[in-house]
Parts: C-alpha cells; structure tokens; sequence
C-alpha cells in the first residue's frame, strides 16, 4: 500500500512513523518536515498528504502535528478525505470501520512508540463496514 505521511516537526513519533510504516512493506510519501524540500509548517504538509490520498498518489496518509488537532482539520477540508485523530488502537480500529478514513491524524506529542504501533495496527487491520446505516453516514459526509 502507498501511504502519505506529513509532520511539522522531527519531534515525538514522526520518523517512527515512517519506519514501521516501510517495515511492514508500505511504500511511503513524504511531506513537510520528513521532505526538506517542502514547507514543514502542519497545514501545508498536512494538505500535501491529502491531497495525495484524494489525487490516487497515496492509498491512505498519516498526517501528524503537536496535538494532532490542527493536521486533522488541515487534512479534512480536502474533498473526499476523512481524517480521524486517533490515541488509541479502539478510535483508530472504529474510524476505519464505522467511518472509512483514509487519513490517520496522530499527536506527537501524546502518542508513544508502544501506543503507535497498537495504533498503526489496528488502523491498517481495519476494514470499512458494509452494514447500510455505516454506508450511508459516509456517503452523507461525502454529500455535505
């Protein structure tokens, strides 16, 4: 899978990040602060990463700040994507299920290596639901 990733800063989990990402056999795109030839500031970075999701370069992206807040928003007001600001494996694992995002939103500086990898696990296990109510809240956001 080809998965985007972006952060502001080198701090907390970000390189992490890429790491387990390329050791689990993912391709992975760079952005912000992991790309030195791109502005690192979050709301760039993070727009890069979802745009890469809605463009067909990414299947999925990881975008990452200080509290993870600012790149969810930055990343959501790009059409199509549905980013999900995950601290724990169950909000992750839920997100891709009931809400089928495609964009991970991580806190660097509350997510752990440990918390990281429950994480990364249950979002790249998760699977969008096929029940009827699950299908259409996701089609409703992709009306609004």
């Amino acid at each position: 899978m080809r998965i985007s990733v972006a952060t502001d800063s080198l701090d907390g989990v970000a390189e992490r990040v890429v790491e387990l990402l390329r050791t689990r056999g993912h391709e992975v795109l760079t952005h912000g602060a992991l790309n030195p030839e791109e502005r690192d500031d979050w709301a760039w970075a993070s727009e890069l990463a979802a745009r890469d999701v809605r463009e067909g370069r990414a299947d999925q992206a990881v975008v990452c700040c200080w509290t993870g807040t600012g790149a969810s928003i930055a990343a959501n007001k790009v059409p199509g994507v549905r980013a999900a600001l995950c601290v724990d494996a169950y909000t992750a694992g839920g997100a891709r299920k009931w809400n089928d995002a495609n964009v991970l939103a991580l806190s660097l500086r509350l997510t752990s290596e440990v918390v990281l990898e429950e994480i990364l696990d249950a979002w790249l296990a998760g699977a969008p639901s096929t029940d009827a109510v699950d299908r259409a809240n996701v089609s409703h956001l992709d009306a609004i």
